[in-house]
């Protein structure tokens, strides 16, 4: 499971991290498209807004109603961060099995922190996680692979470029076994036709798109009810995201995966996911369907460029 995997141990206030001038050196984008062609709002009134919305955070009754009832996936007030240094402040979340959820903000907001603590890579200070009403809060990541259903998927290129594809399938299932790990990839093969092709190739012959499909594939391996998916299409070309995307929204679909993910494309997160969480300063902001934050006016001057 190589990659960088924290990511996000600096806090900064939402006004350190709006979208700033281009003349400006310390520019940086909210959580849009990047583009230069943007609007380009004045970091004082990123804060002012921000702070707006948060004025009235939602409550876990809110989160409750999002998931339909349920909890399959609850966090419930969660400061945790990486040594003494907390990054989340009191963040509750509540999803159903089967549901998707994308986390979105400004850089530095805590979102890739959320998913870190679900997984067991941070230090948690208060607060409690739970799958299926177990509490896995203090579980290691090992734990949470092989006897909680959690995997994740990291934000970098975390294949390892001089094995075979099939050889990074097998990693994926090194916790239970040769034999079970080469029957796991078996089946990826048998979905993805495009990594069978290419399953005794090296994983650096792949191109950007076929390196993400075979990450979420080792991911699988195991099995997992929840996927944690950090970034899924940074660094791609537009024809693959969308094959990315398409890929997660089989797995939600079609195998029941609980998918919780932090995008950088907002636009494209929300439209993917059922439900969107908003972030800022490590603090739960607003929280509402993918389609409702859509059309919110707030998310999008802040955070859709536009």
């Amino acid at each position: 499971m190589g990659g960088r995997v924290i990511d996000e141990p600096r806090r900064e206030t939402p006004a350190a991290t709006a979208r700033r001038p281009a003349s400006d050196p310390r520019r940086a984008h909210a959580g849009g498209s990047g583009d230069p062609g943007e609007a380009v709002i004045s970091v004082d009134e990123v804060a002012r807004e921000v702070g707006r919305i948060a004025a009235d955070r939602p409550s876990v009754a809110d989160l409750q109603r999002l998931a339909g009832g349920d909890g399959y996936l609850r966090i419930d007030g969660l400061r945790a961060g990486y040594g003494r240094m907390e990054v989340l402040h009191d963040v509750s979340l509540r999803i159903a099995r089967g549901q998707s959820l994308c986390l979105i903000g400004p850089n530095g907001a805590g979102k890739s922190t959320v998913l870190h603590s679900v997984f067991g890579f941070t230090t948690i200070m208060a607060g409690t996680i739970a799958i299926d009403g177990r509490d896995v809060t203090r579980l290691s990541p090992n734990e949470k692979l092989r006897s909680a259903g959690i995997a994740y998927v990291l934000q970098d290129n975390s294949v390892f470029p001089d094995m075979t594809v099939e050889e990074n399938l097998w990693m994926g299932g090194y916790l239970a076994g040769h034999a079970q790990a080469k029957a796991a990839a078996g089946r990826v093969f048998d979905r993805y036709p495009r990594l069978a092709e290419r399953r005794r190739q090296p994983a650096k012959v792949l191109s950007g798109g076929e390196r993400r499909l075979l990450e979420i594939s080792r991911a699988l391996v195991m099995e997992p009810d929840v996927l944690l998916v950090d970034e899924p299409s940074i660094g791609l070309e537009p024809r693959f995201i969308d094959m990315v995307f398409d890929i997660l929204g089989d797995l939600q679909r079609n195998e029941g995966k609980t998918v919780v993910m932090v995008e950088q494309n907002a636009k494209k997160g929300l439209e993917f996911a059922d439900i969107g969480y908003v972030l800022a300063s490590g603090v739960l902001v607003k929280a509402d369907t993918g389609d409702r934050l859509l059309q919110d006016p707030d998310i999008g001057r802040l955070f859709l460029g536009g």
